[in-house]
């Protein structure tokens, strides 16, 4: 059996949301508005209902553009309104 150490980084991050959504706005310095799109089965009709939520996420490098499709954790408020921080640019913008 293997005896292994977790680290408080790794039990951390098992409790962060890891959500994927696509850029929408990069007018601000450092920090991106993401859209989440979420589908749900209506409990009365069961049509299928589609909600967007807009996040702000901190981006340190300003990498991020209108139209990316990103990666984005959980993480302590940053600011009034930053509470998700960009794990990776998953595709560009064409």
């Amino acid at each position: 059996m293997e005896n292994r150490v977790t680290t408080e980084t790794e039990e951390v991050s098992a409790r962060r949301k890891v959500r994927m959504g696509q850029v929408v706005s990069d007018k601000m310095d450092k920090t991106i508005v993401v859209v989440l799109e979420r589908q749900f089965p209506h409990p009365s009709y069961s049509r299928i209902v589609r909600r967007t939520s807009r996040i702000k996420v901190h981006d340190e490098k300003n990498e991020c553009r209108v139209g990316d499709v990103v990666r984005v954790m959980e993480t302590r408020p940053l600011s009034k309104d930053k509470r998700w921080r960009l794990l990776e640019v998953v595709r560009k913008a064409q």
